[in-house]
């Protein structure tokens, strides 16, 4: 069965890029968002991540005929890299645009969001009970045939499964940020979820252009976060303890490694406030003078001023410009 009526619930700096990748891919989409107030904040990420993936296409013309091309072109926006042309690309262009246009709505009505929906996907903050605040108003609107999964970073879907009210149709579909080129979509089941139904959503992820990474047991953090937390913490701990500067700690990290961004910027694109969530769940968090403590301290004092990432034209560094 095709999943082509999809609905996105939370409109984040991920939820917005899934939506948008789901609706380039030909999907009907509907964001569903709490409040009139989560529409001012949702629809310029539309605007932006929209915008971007165009630009991205655009970019890609300058790849053809480099031999780096095969390993530098947006692989969730051009499925086959091999006999691409500009002329194809132009195409591709048109029809993100039709699609973007036609494909996208939002929706503040529960009910009517999750109307004849294939697939849920909850792309909420990294608050458990915010999740399962969610899931409990949820489970008697979604049809028999709705399949549900979250897109949480860190936490298990079994620990979410009894308040779905569909625990078989219930697993996690984690992307990563920009999804237009880094295309990858960790498929994770719990104890309960129904195989057929896991195989469905491994045939969906590689449906929106994304390639399905199957992990055979629940992982916090699956594989990405596994590796890409820790690596994280270290370098915020290295800013809480007063050893380095987050310049200076991304420009080490940069020269010594050959990566393309350090540990601060990766924290601007993910957004201060999912750090600031996901060190808030460390019990540690709560002993006054440890590490997460002053880190916890750190990022609540950017989150109030503002400072909250990319998306907000500040974060570690200044994106105004």
């Amino acid at each position: 069965m095709a999943l082509n009526k999809v609905v996105v619930a939370g409109g984040g700096v991920l939820g917005t890029q899934i939506g948008l990748m789901c609706a380039y891919t030909g999907h009907e989409v509907t964001f569903w968002l709490r409040s009139e107030g989560s529409i001012g904040r949702t629809q310029p990420k539309i605007e932006r991540y929209s915008k971007l993936m165009l630009e991205d296409l655009e970019k890609a013309k300058a790849l053809i005929g480099n031999p780096m091309g095969a390993y530098l072109y947006p692989k969730g926006l051009i499925k086959d890299w091999n006999g691409i042309s500009t002329e194809k690309i132009d195409e591709l262009t048109e029809q993100a645009k039709k699609y973007f246009a036609e494909n996208v709505h939002i929706e503040i009505d529960m009910a009517k969001a999750v109307k004849d929906a294939d697939i849920v996907i909850e792309s909420m903050s990294e608050d458990p009970q915010a999740k399962i605040d969610v899931y409990e108003k949820m489970k008697d609107l979604l049809e028999e045939k709705t399949i549900l999964v979250t897109n949480s970073s860190t936490m298990l879907p079994s620990r979410f499964a009894e308040h779905t009210g569909r625990p078989a149709k219930y697993c996690a579909l984690h992307f990563a940020n920009t999804i237009w080129k880094n295309n990858t979509a960790e498929v994770m089941g719990h104890p309960g979820t129904d195989p057929a139904i896991y195989d469905q959503v491994v045939a969906f992820a590689d449906e929106i252009n994304m390639v399905p990474l199957k992990l055979h047991k629940e992982q916090p953090g699956y594989i990405l976060n596994s590796m890409l937390v820790p690596f994280l913490e270290a370098a915020q701990g290295l800013w809480a303890n007063e050893v380095s500067d987050p310049a200076t700690i991304d420009l080490t990290w940069k020269l010594a490694t050959g990566a393309p961004a350090g540990p601060f910027q990766i924290l601007d694109i993910v957004g201060l406030e999912t750090a600031y969530n996901i060190n808030k769940m460390k019990p540690e968090t709560a002993v006054e003078g440890s590490v997460n403590y002053k880190i916890d301290k750190l990022l609540k004092e950017k989150i109030d001023k503002g400072e909250t990432g990319v998306n907000a034209g500040k974060g570690f560094f200044d994106y105004s410009k």
